[in-house]
């Protein structure tokens, strides 16, 4: 009988991979890209609208049109879904990609600081515009 390999298990090679593929990490953000799309699909009409209407008008008709809590929370919505199918999206690229472990841990850990930056900003400009503040 062989001696186990440096990690002290008898298990093949192809045993110790089987079940560890791809589809049990990415099935879960192809799913969550999906439900973003389509979200961002039902949002798109009500948040084009809501943008038209605020075209050529100052802060003040900005915040007017905010004010009310139903466009608020149709153009956060917008905002959030926008940003989460950006992430997602963004990582797979990086992940297909990006060769250097290093390079590519470093490349997802600004793509997330980004889009965090990016949602948080935007957040916070609506909640500002839509209290009046």
């Amino acid at each position: 009988m062989s001696t186990p390999a440096k990690g002290g298990s008898m298990r093949t090679p192809l045993a110790r991979v089987r079940n560890l593929g791809a589809a049990h990490s990415g099935t879960s953000d192809f799913w969550r890209q999906r439900v973003s799309a389509i979200a961002m699909i039902l949002l798109l009409i009500p948040a084009i609208l809501i943008i038209m209407i605020m075209l050529g008008r100052n802060q003040a008709g900005a915040a007017q049109i905010l004010g009310s809590p139903l466009i608020a929370i149709i153009v956060l919505l917008f905002i959030v879904a926008s940003v989460l199918h950006m992430k997602i999206g963004m990582q797979v690229v990086i992940e297909d990609y990006v060769h250097g472990e290093k390079l590519k841990l470093s490349a997802i850990i600004a793509n997330n600081f980004f889009c965090a930056s990016v949602a948080l900003a935007s957040i916070y400009a609506i909640l500002k515009l839509s209290s009046g503040v």
